[in-house]
């Protein structure tokens, strides 16, 4: 199990990493865009609006893991039930589709067409193979047979309208997440 002390490590760098990538890159490509304050103002306010979408989209499935997610007493971010409602119907993975976007809300608040361009498609990528690589293996591990029934019937992202929709709406108080979670065998 890689530790969220690590995931956290790996955001930090591809944030940073990107970051002066695609600054280093603006420099080159295109100086004058660098220096342009209505290109900063129209940029920067857009990141704006997908660092939101991102917050609540970390906000409504980070929800549903701790509405739905738990059973008994867990250390804090941890789960022992398959969420398989809310979001989770529609898609495996859901908060990792909101944090894609987080690199991309950073170069667009940076201003910078080189991170958005160049280095924010690589950066989505490489969350797509750890999300394969890593989470995926974990939740087979964790869950066994029932994450593969799971992972036969729903797809790992989905862009569909209404599952997108499901992203942005918080869960009820007390949603009904008995008839569909199975405890995770220990």
């Amino acid at each position: 199990m890689v530790s969220n002390a690590v995931r956290a490590l790996v955001w930090l760098l591809f944030l940073v990493g990107g970051g002066w990538l695609g600054v280093w890159l603006d420099l080159r490509l295109w100086p004058a865009w660098w220096h342009d304050p209505i290109w900063h103002l129209a940029s920067a306010l857009a990141g704006f609006g997908v660092f939101r979408i991102v917050l609540t989209v970390s906000r409504v499935t980070g929800r549903w893991l701790a509405r739905c997610g738990r059973v008994g007493e867990l250390p804090r971010m941890q789960t022992n039930r398959l969420v398989t409602v809310g979001p989770y119907a529609c898609m495996r993975h859901p908060m990792h589709l909101g944090l894609m976007l987080f690199p991309l809300a950073f170069a667009l608040v940076l201003g910078s067409p080189a991170f958005v361009l160049f280095v924010w498609p690589l950066e989505a990528l490489a969350i797509v193979l750890l999300v394969h690589l890593v989470e995926e293996r974990e939740a087979r591990l964790k869950f066994g047979a029932d994450y593969a029934a799971y992972a036969r019937r729903v797809p790992a992202f989905n862009l569909a309208p209404s599952c997108l929709a499901k992203l942005l709406q918080d869960p009820p108080e007390r949603p009904d997440c008995t008839n569909t979670l199975r405890i995770a065998q220990e």
